[in-house]
């Protein structure tokens, strides 16, 4: 009895001198704190603060004036913000599928040790150089009809040869991916090359003495090992998508007529141009809540899936 007592003594001793867990590596959360009080503040307390003035009657100056939802009624009810919307939806599916599958090749290619592969890596990743403004000034020459590639086409021979997406409404977006493809790819081909280098070439050994094929390799083997590169070329080309603008400011400025604008480019000329703050901040949070919509799932999937099993 006396020696269990003795045990259960030192047990809470041992206790008592084992630090407070708030104060445990306490070096290192001095540290984070401004980074944490920048979060807070910046981020959240502004998320907040535009989330609040969204149900104002807010115009050129904030001012609690509460109108409950009439600024998310008038919101989805402009053709503006629907147009943007559906743009924004074609826009990111078409870049997310296109990035992911363009970058992978490229990626696979090279990681077949090709001759030239450093020129090659260099000139895919060079536009993720340029600013989003010089890559859509660029492109904007490109695909203009009277100097740009349906010109060239025409002045060879090709008389009847139309490519003209910035001037038509009904795939001007896809005239903005382009751009968007061009820049953005480079990045998530490193991104991806890198995550193959990192595969064991004794897993590319092994599918050959098993007989199974290199397309079936990487099908069935190599892309299910890759699934931390793509989660985070996933954020990455999301990020993107979310935040589009300068592609089409520089490329149509929204045109022809709306057919081209994207959210981020409503809440910036609703801010700043119309000075109707209210209305901006209500597209804002609506950004927001896409944004939102769209981890929920992902985060359960990732964490919330591990802590079932």
């Amino acid at each position: 009895m006396a020696v269990t007592d003795t045990g259960q003594i030192r047990a809470g001793r041992d206790y008592a001198k084992r630090p407070i867990r708030l104060f445990k590596n306490i070096n290192a959360k001095i540290a984070a704190l401004p980074m944490i009080l920048t979060a807070s503040v910046i981020f959240i307390g502004c998320s907040a603060w535009t989330i609040v003035h969204s149900f104002t009657s807010s115009k050129l100056l904030p001012k609690l004036n509460f109108v409950g939802f009439d600024q998310y009624e008038r919101l989805w009810g402009s053709a503006r913000w629907l147009v943007s919307v559906q743009n924004l939806v074609i826009f990111g599916i078409c870049s997310l599928i296109a990035t992911f599958i363009i970058a992978f090749i490229l990626a696979a290619l090279l990681d077949r040790k090709i001759r030239f592969e450093d020129g090659f890596r260099t000139i895919f990743l060079y536009p993720f150089a340029l600013s989003f403004i010089v890559t859509g000034l660029v492109w904007q020459w490109i695909l203009n009809p009277d100097f740009g590639l349906q010109s060239i086409v025409r002045g060879l021979g090709w008389e009847s040869f139309n490519f003209d997406p910035l001037y038509n409404p009904d795939i001007v977006i896809f005239g903005i991916l382009i751009a968007g493809l061009w820049q953005g790819t480079g990045l998530i081909m490193c991104i991806m090359l890198a995550g193959l280098r990192g595969i064991d070439e004794d897993i590319w050994k092994a599918a050959k003495v098993d007989g199974i094929g290199t397309v079936k390799t990487y099908l069935l083997i190599i892309i299910p090992m890759l699934k931390p590169v793509f989660v985070t070329s996933l954020v990455l080309v999301s990020a993107g998508i979310i935040k589009v603008y300068d592609l089409v400011v520089a490329q149509t400025s929204g045109g022809p007529g709306i057919s081209s604008e994207v959210p981020a480019k409503y809440v910036y000329d609703t801010l700043f141009l119309r000075q109707n703050l209210a209305q901006g901040f209500a597209a804002s949070t609506m950004m927001l809540a896409m944004v939102i919509v769209i981890l929920i799932p992902y985060v359960y999937l990732q964490y919330g899936g591990k802590k079932d099993g």
